[in-house]
């Protein structure tokens, strides 16, 4: 990895540590305020890493960067799902029932689903500006951009503690 691409990641990585860490400690008004400033800062930091990564040709980026924001916009919504599940964990953790963890999970792994059928659905409007290993390079960035996001969630969020 080169050391810019490596300063676009550790950006990206520090980003999402500074929406989770700073917004408990602001007030509800402001921590709003301030994680949609930080998000659309990460999905900037993302996009330039997508575009130094993969080099695109005038041709390709015509037909990649439309589809590309199609598809982070509906990716968006999946996100957001998936903060209101890290701020629901993290407010009831320590009281959570059997219920309410049973709920929790299936909600998460709707979510995970829900992605997969995202990614899927977006392959052949992919497949239809990029080559094959276009493509295959495009899903391989986003894959490691979302690990490093998740990595970070999972470093601030708490274990279960099950009786």
């Amino acid at each position: 990895m080169s050391k810019k691409r490596y300063a676009f990641c550790l950006t990206l990585v520090m980003t999402v540590f500074m929406v989770f860490s700073a917004v408990p400690v602001i007030s509800q008004d402001k921590a709003a305020d301030t994680t949609d400033i930080l998000r659309e800062k990460l999905r900037t930091d993302k996009k330039l890493v997508i575009a130094d990564a993969m080099k695109l040709t005038e041709k390709e980026a015509a037909g990649f960067w439309p589809v590309y924001d199609a598809y982070q916009k509906e990716n968006k919504a999946l996100g957001d799902r998936f903060l209101k599940l890290v701020s629901d964990y993290s407010s009831t953790y320590q009281t959570m029932s059997d219920e309410d963890a049973k709920t929790m999970l299936d909600n998460y792994l709707a979510v995970k689903e829900d992605e997969l059928k995202l990614l899927k659905s977006y392959l052949p409007k992919f497949r239809g500006v990029l080559s094959e290993k276009r493509v295959a390079q495009y899903y391989q960035l986003e894959n490691k951009i979302r690990v490093l996001i998740r990595y970070e969630f999972v470093k601030l969020v708490p274990l279960l503690q099950a009786q």
